[in-house]
């Protein structure tokens, strides 16, 4: 769909501001509120879900023009989908969707950031966003035991995700790996022949390489045979389960290395050894959370007062993955949860995604500052999550605020309790 097919949502958000801030049922402060990182930074109401609704019909209007500053307030959001969950509390429009094809038609119809370009281009050339050579893909696996999927028969794919290029985060896909061994996994990955899931092209609005790339990965991982692909990376997770359904019938369950690691705990295929104290608060990330529910497919149109025909199920962040974190923390030996203020659905951005990192660090770093201030305020030690991005843009932040709070993958304290 277009932009131009969303001019019901755009010209019918009643300006109630709930896309700004946390459901009251849920609030236990005024200090961790808002749920809008875009709007609690810039404070001018063109940044918040509604003030780019105005901006929408402006642009379909041909009332506006693109201008740095007006790219300036469509890129400046990291597309966490808090609006959208809050809007869908009190009337169901689809401002997530109205701001995705936004950034698509600004892409398209005007330049997309230079930062934004750079990271396409390395997709559409390295396949992966950093540019690096595809030969390093497989660096994180060297001496590890574990089949080439290619050419060996397996029942389970790993897919390691473009992270795993970043020696700092080696350890993911490593820990995983091993994890799953030790849970009697029959487990292959694809190396070097991995390719890009399409999450960031996608997310900062080139809809043409990303739906590209997921073809193929969709006809590569269904020729293969497996019957699973599971993966450590939130945004090759919320990309699979979210938009991967919309563009072939796949014939493989998706999950995330998380969901896995408890299923094993509760078939008692995975036992910890070891003892961890540490008293922590978990992360939700966006695409593990609210933004990972599965695709619905739905064709329709409106009818008189904005009815849809035929009726669509919308999804409203309520079953994203959830429980499966907290019940892996819950059963690991000496690990003590104490839950932040936004959690689940509710749960404030890192500031990472939607291409924000890339050509934004200030604003990057400046959510996630927001929220280890949420994190510390539990005393907890540790700031888990399940996400390299979230982990990624954390410890930077931590190291330029000189922060003492640690920052683990949950993939990390398994691996150090088996």
């Amino acid at each position: 769909m277009g932009l131009e097919e969303y001019r019901y949502d755009a010209l019918n958000c009643v300006r109630c501001s709930n896309c700004k801030w946390m459901d009251h049922v849920y609030m236990r402060s005024l200090r961790f509120s808002k749920i809008c990182p875009s709007l609690s930074k810039y404070l001018f109401d063109a940044y918040s879900a509604q003030g780019r609704m105005d901006v929408v019909l402006g642009i379909i209007d041909d009332e506006l023009r693109y201008t740095p500053k007006l790219l300036d307030v469509i890129y400046r959001c990291s597309l966490c989908g808090a609006c959208d969950v809050m809007c869908k509390r009190c009337i169901d429009l689809e401002p997530l969707k109205v701001l995705e094809e936004l950034r698509a038609k600004a892409y398209k119809e005007w330049s997309p950031l230079p930062q934004h370009r750079s990271l396409v281009a390395n997709i559409k050339n390295y396949y992966n966003p950093w540019g690096q050579p595809r030969a390093k893909r497989e660096r994180w696996a060297k001496d590890l035991e574990v089949k080439d999927i290619t050419k060996e028969k397996a029942d389970v794919l790993f897919y390691a995700g473009c992270t795993a290029y970043d020696p700092k985060l080696y350890k993911l896909p490593r820990f995983s790996i091993e994890i799953l061994k030790r849970g009697g996994v029959d487990i292959g990955i694809l190396g070097a022949k991995e390719k890009c899931c399409g999450s960031p092209a996608y997310r900062v609005g080139d809809r043409e390489v990303s739906i590209e790339l997921a073809k193929n990965n969709i006809k590569t991982f269904n020729q293969l045979g497996f019957s699973k692909v599971v993966t450590s990376c939130a945004g090759c997770y919320g990309m699979f389960k979210s938009e991967y359904p919309a563009w072939g019938k796949m014939n493989f369950q998706v999950l995330h290395i998380v969901e896995f690691i408890d299923q094993l705990i509760k078939e008692n295929k995975l036992k910890f050894s070891k003892r961890i104290d540490l008293n922590v608060t978990y992360h939700d990330p966006c695409h593990l959370g609210r933004r990972s529910e599965p695709y619905v497919h739905w064709e329709g149109t409106r009818v008189e007062f904005g009815k849809l025909n035929p009726s669509k199920e919308f999804r409203r962040g309520t079953f994203g993955v959830y429980d499966s974190p907290r019940e892996v923390l819950k059963s690991i030996p000496g690990v003590e949860l104490i839950e932040m203020e936004r959690i689940k659905e509710n749960a404030w951005c890192c500031g990472s995604g939607g291409g924000v990192k890339v050509a934004f660090e200030d604003f990057a770093l400046w959510t996630a500052e927001e929220r280890i201030e949420e994190a510390e305020s539990t005393r907890a030690e540790a700031l888990v999550t399940c996400c390299p991005y979230c982990e990624q843009n954390f410890n930077d932040a931590i190291e330029k605020s000189k922060k003492s709070l640690k920052v683990y993958d949950l993939v990390e304290i398994v691996f150090q309790a088996i």
